[in-house]
Parts: C-alpha cells; structure tokens; sequence
C-alpha cells in the first residue's frame, strides 16, 4: 500500500491524530511517520487543526443531582461498598464514577460535533474530508525537534506560522525566515517568525509563485527584518522540508 498517496496520507494523518488509527494499522502508519517527511507535516496540519477545538468548545458542568442519579443507577454496588469501605476505595470509587468517564465522555463526544458540525473552527473546508491544497513546512531544531510548523494555500497570499515549542530570540534579533530553492540558489526572505505562539506573515507574492521551487525553510536570527535581495548573516538555527500537498 502506498501511504504516501496524497489522499490516502491525508485520512490517515487524520486519524492518528483523533486517536481513531488503532493496531496493526497505527503501528504500521508510525513506521511511515519515523522516515517520511511528507507524513511529519501531515500529522502536524492536522495537529495544528485540532489545538483550537479546546478554545472553540465551552465547557459545560451537567447539575449535581444528574451526576448523583448517574452513579446510583450505573454503579450502584460500587458507590454503596465505597461508602462503607471509605479511604482508598472511595477515592477510587470517586476516579472511576460516572462523573469522571462521563466528563471524558462528553468531551470526545462534543470534539467529534464540532469536526462534524463546524468544520470551519478548525480550517477544514466543509465540502471535502481533504486538507485544502497548501505549501506546508515542518521546520526543526539542531536535535531534530519540530519547533515551527508553516503553511499556507496554494494560491494564498498568507503564510500560518504555528510555533511548536519556544523559539528563543536574544533581544534586538528577529527570527527570520528564509526559503531555499531547489535548484541550490541563494536564500530568499519569507518574513518574521514570531518567538512565540502562533501568527500570520504577509507574502510578497501567491504561495504557488513563492514556493513552487522551494523544498526547504529555515530560520536565522537576524538584527532586522531582511529586505528584498538580502542574504542570512548568521547561520539557521532551524530548518526543514518544504512540500507540496495535492
């Protein structure tokens, strides 16, 4: 089977990340995961997908008298002997109450409506399970952690930088992102990562013209945002592929 097909990528990435790519089949997805670029930065599109369901979905505390009817009803030998018992077999009674699964319950349950429902909170695009056609880049540090995961749509004007971990910029330097050709010509400047969280840099021209030859980014600390025709004055600090997924 070919995992790296496009499509078949996509779903994949999809499911793995939800927690609904279970056995044999995660097992063998994460084997892919381990040497495939390509399926780094679809886990980390969908990761970043799915970080604002927390922000997205409020919070929602059921009446106490519905938890209580709920535990007499589901475990009632369980809640009766950890109230005889008390100690430890009331607070495991406690850890294992409907109360507690409920809640974990109603979570996957209001996270799976809000994928169905509103696609749109999370950047999905309501008439097809597909990701939308984008430039994505998983950048990395010197121990080969992901630290910066960028994309934007393929004839997009924007470029979405999400910060995986902390980027640390001494005061007075900038993070500035550069883009290499294919073809091994000099660098050009994309614009300035932010140290922390996530943003949206402007792009000086559409994704498809900026980045249809390019397979890597990286990232230099800087004394100022590059211009037009500059070139990286100090070494990158990050780097990694750049592709295509369509």
């Amino acid at each position: 089977m070919n995992y790296l097909q496009p499509e078949r990528l996509d779903r994949l990435a999809r499911e793995y990340v939800l927690g609904t790519l279970t056995g044999g089949a995660r097992r063998r997805f994460e084997r892919v995961l381990a040497t495939s670029p390509a399926a780094s930065l679809a886990v980390g599109a969908w990761q970043q997908r799915f970080s604002v369901l927390a922000a997205a979905v409020p919070p929602l505390q059921p009446r106490e008298a519905t938890w209580q009817q709920l535990e007499r009803r589901l475990f009632p030998v369980a809640s009766q002997s950890a109230v005889k018992a008390g100690g430890f077999g009331a607070w495991l009674a406690g850890l294992l109450s409907a109360r507690s699964l409920g809640g974990a319950l109603t979570g996957v349950l209001l996270c799976l409506a809000v994928l169905r429902l509103q696609p749109g909170l999370i950047g999905l695009q309501p008439p097809s399970e597909a990701l939308p056609q984008s430039y994505v880049g998983l950048l990395s540090d010197a121990e080969g952690r992901p630290a910066v995961l960028a994309s934007s749509l393929r004839h997009g004007r924007q470029l979405s930088v999400k910060l995986l971990q902390p980027v640390a910029v001494p005061a007075g330097r900038v993070a500035q992102l550069w883009a290499l050709p294919r073809d091994g010509s000099a660098p050009f400047p994309v614009g300035v990562v932010p140290d922390h969280g996530s943003g949206v840099v402007a792009l000086a021209d559409s994704s498809e013209t900026l980045f249809f030859n390019v397979t890597r980014l990286a990232v230099s600390l800087e004394a100022a945002p590059a211009q037009a025709g500059a070139a990286p004055s100090a070494p990158f600090v990050l780097i990694g592929p750049c592709v295509k997924l369509w």
